[in-house]
């Protein structure tokens, strides 16, 4: 469990406090820069018995053993029930899991905290992302903050801080988490074995471990055959589109969209085309074309489906609403796709 080599000077800053360290963390930044892995690499250290001179974890004894195996009695990691199945091999079935962390998970936690740690040392606690949590699950984390047990570390990894209640996020050391130098990333992924990293950094934001995720699955193939639709809105059907796509992750269509359009923006605007360098040639063809006003309208439509994005109606209604707006907007003149209300 390295530390990635664009968090060694944060993790020494935080190895130097580590006698005075706060009981509540908030790791903030982009998903995908190694917030989580910096967490879980801090809390394998503190929770060890016989820490190495740089404050990591020495993989060898008792505690090491418990953490790597996921049952350290005195670590706990809460995280929304669709984090959890996701990560089993056997997911649930029947009801929908949870994208929320509830108050019942944060109640248990008081539970936990009320008992003697296990050999006398430490207890971590990691929340993530702290942001899943439901209010009522915010306001119940608040006592615990305010009134924090001895010998106990709280972190909370955050995608988007900004969500967090002003009282959790008042009572917690920040630590940043900002995106790497660019050739850092690069060389980074290149040591991965990614052979062209800069089309795939583009994508994630370039956020390296996003990036990296990126080149292991059939995303690619997918955002190719969807992206490839968008860059012929003549010939673009929304309702066939969305039908096909019913199936795949409707976040990242809606996160597809997205760039596609900030992309489409940037080059009239500024002619820099941002997540898709391997759709330049089509962007620019397209970027002239389209009412700059409708599109940042358009914008907002997105940003509003993207924080409802887990729960829709019904996807493919959802999808296809949003299609429908899009090739409105790049053939304002056609009369036979209105946009509905």
């Amino acid at each position: 469990m390295a530390i990635y080599p664009w968090q060694l000077d944060l993790w020494r800053q935080i190895h130097a406090m580590r006698q005075n360290l706060s009981h509540a963390l908030l790791l903030q930044g982009r998903k995908g820069v190694g917030k989580l892995e910096f967490a879980r690499a801090l809390a394998r250290g503190m929770l060890c018995e016989t820490p190495l001179p740089s404050g990591e974890g020495c993989g060898k004894c008792l505690a090491c053993g418990w953490f790597e195996q996921g049952n350290h009695p005195d670590f706990r990691s809460v995280e929304p029930e669709a984090l959890t199945e996701a990560e089993d091999e056997k997911p649930a079935k029947g009801k929908k899991p949870s994208q929320e962390i509830k108050i019942e998970q944060i109640r248990e936690l008081a539970g936990l905290v009320s008992l003697s740690t296990h050999r006398n040392g430490m207890r971590v606690i990691l929340i993530h992302p702290a942001e899943a949590m439901n209010t009522n699950a915010a306001n119940a984390l608040l006592k615990t903050l305010e009134e924090p047990p001895p010998h106990t570390l709280i972190m909370l990894v955050s995608h988007q801080a900004q969500s967090l209640l002003p009282t959790v996020r008042s009572r917690c050391l920040k630590l940043a988490f900002p995106v790497p130098p660019l050739e850092q990333s690069m060389e980074w992924l290149r040591q991965q074995g990614v052979a062209e990293p800069a089309p795939f950094l583009a994508q994630a934001g370039y956020a390296p471990l996003a990036a990296r995720d990126l080149t292991l699955d059939e995303l690619q193939e997918l955002r190719q055959g969807f992206l490839s639709q968008l860059a012929r809105p003549q010939t673009l059907d929304p309702i066939v589109l969305a039908e096909k796509s019913e199936k795949l992750d409707l976040s990242n269509m809606v996160k597809w969209l997205q760039q596609w359009l900030y992309d489409l923006i940037g080059c009239r605007l500024s002619g820099i085309i941002r997540y898709q360098p391997d759709f330049a040639a089509e962007i620019r063809t397209l970027a002239p074309r389209f009412p700059l006003q409708a599109a940042l309208t358009f914008q907002k439509e997105l940003l509003e489906a993207q924080k409802i994005v887990h729960h829709p109606l019904n996807t493919q209604l959802f999808l296809e609403q949003l299609l429908l707006s899009y090739r409105q907007l790049m053939n304002p003149t056609e009369s036979d796709y209105v946009r509905t209300r």
